[in-house]
């Protein structure tokens, strides 16, 4: 995975923590299969809840991003569905 990512401005404005984070998962997301990367965000994902670590919309957003980079269109597709079904399971805001 390129590690350009990491000079995002927009990055300078999340938490240490979170950027700690991001850089254990992204690390993590290069060596998964690419067939198996929604399982792997989907661990993440409740990996980051379990730590008490929550990323608003925008944060989201970015992440998504960035880890996403090397997923092949199938797996892209597929995660673009769960952020739609995600959004209206979340409901007006």
């Amino acid at each position: 995975m390129d590690t350009n990512w990491k000079q995002d401005p927009r990055l300078k404005a999340m938490s240490k923590e979170k950027l700690d984070l991001l850089t254990e998962f992204a690390e993590r997301i290069e060596h998964t299969n690419k067939n198996n990367l929604m399982e792997a965000f989907m661990s993440i994902n409740m990996e980051a809840r379990q730590k008490g670590i929550q990323f608003n919309d925008k944060e989201t957003a970015l992440l998504v991003t960035i880890l996403s980079s090397g997923m092949p269109p199938a797996e892209k597709k597929k995660l673009d569905m769960l952020k739609m079904m995600s959004k209206k399971l979340a409901g007006p805001r």
